[in-house]
């Protein structure tokens, strides 16, 4: 059974924010001992120059992987995690590096990646992103919607533009209200649509992992660890935090998330789905 990490921007001291294939190695290196098969590295927003600095590490790791067969997990492409989102919803992300959707900018941020880049996370309710969304969709890049203030009908026009997926539910994102579900209760009650799920204590209350497992069709879950350069440094308490104790990502791998999930009482079975089967089904969507 291979074991997927489709979202980590680091692990271990490195991180993706970086010029240098070696640091990206590490990562794939560090994963792989923790049992994961496949990662994709996430790239942060920023400059476009900067993004396709780290775009090209990625790319070199990926390169050196073809002619290695140590134990370590395989890079398979890459995600840009933005620019294109919602700077209400930046969550840990840089508010300042975001753009407005355009082509023209598009282009000019994947020319040379088009065929390691498998997914784009886009905020569906700024203006031009359902025209983005298409246009993303139709090269075969999966685009998973996120940093966002979609309400439900918003992030549904993205679903019928293309997106197949929605970025660390609940996380940097309008939530539920009673009268307006919002683009989380619309990764909820579309029956289709896969979810990211950060499964570490910290991000979400295990009673709304208990409601998204209850509730959510689970051959649509995906677990991801959103991990960054901390984590698996240190042991928080409380979670990865800055100054201002804003999370600034995952604490664990997906191979720690998905044994606490076990050990509190999660079906095992449908817990690995979401590290396995589920992440290989989105990763292969036509």
């Amino acid at each position: 059974m291979k074991i997927y990490d489709i979202h980590t921007h680091g692990i271990g001291g490195y991180h993706t924010n970086t010029h240098s294939a070696d640091d990206i190695l590490k990562i794939a290196e560090m994963h792989g001992a923790h049992g994961v098969s496949e990662i994709i590295p996430t790239i942060y927003p920023g400059s476009i120059e900067s993004m396709r600095q780290n775009m090209d590490a990625v790319k070199k790791a990926i390169e050196h992987q073809k002619n290695f067969n140590g134990k370590t997990a395989i890079i398979n492409g890459l995600y840009l995690e933005g620019p294109f989102l919602n700077r209400t919803q930046c969550g840990a992300l840089d508010a300042g590096t975001f753009l407005p959707p355009d082509e023209n900018l598009f282009r000019h941020i994947v020319e040379g990646f088009e065929d390691i880049i498998r997914i784009i996370t886009v905020a569906p309710e700024l203006e031009g992103s359902v025209e983005l969304i298409k246009k993303i969709s139709d090269m075969g890049i999966i685009v998973s919607m996120g940093h966002s203030d979609a309400t439900y009908t918003e992030a549904e026009d993205g679903y019928n533009a293309g997106a197949r997926g929605i970025t660390h539910l609940f996380n940097a994102m309008r939530g539920i209200h009673h009268r307006e579900p919002g683009i989380a209760g619309f990764g909820l009650m579309n029956h289709d649509i896969y979810i990211e799920v950060i499964a570490d204590p910290f991000h979400l209350d295990q009673r709304i992992i208990e409601f998204i497992f209850n509730f959510k069709n689970n051959d649509r879950i995906i677990i991801i660890s959103d991990s960054i350069r901390d984590t698996m440094v240190s042991g928080p308490s409380q979670g990865i935090r800055n100054k201002s104790n804003k999370l600034l990502g995952g604490s664990m791998t997906v191979t720690h998330a998905t044994d606490l999930l076990t050990q509190q009482g999660f079906n095992k079975e449908h817990v690995m789905h979401a590290i396995s089967e589920n992440p290989e089904k989105y990763l292969h969507i036509k």
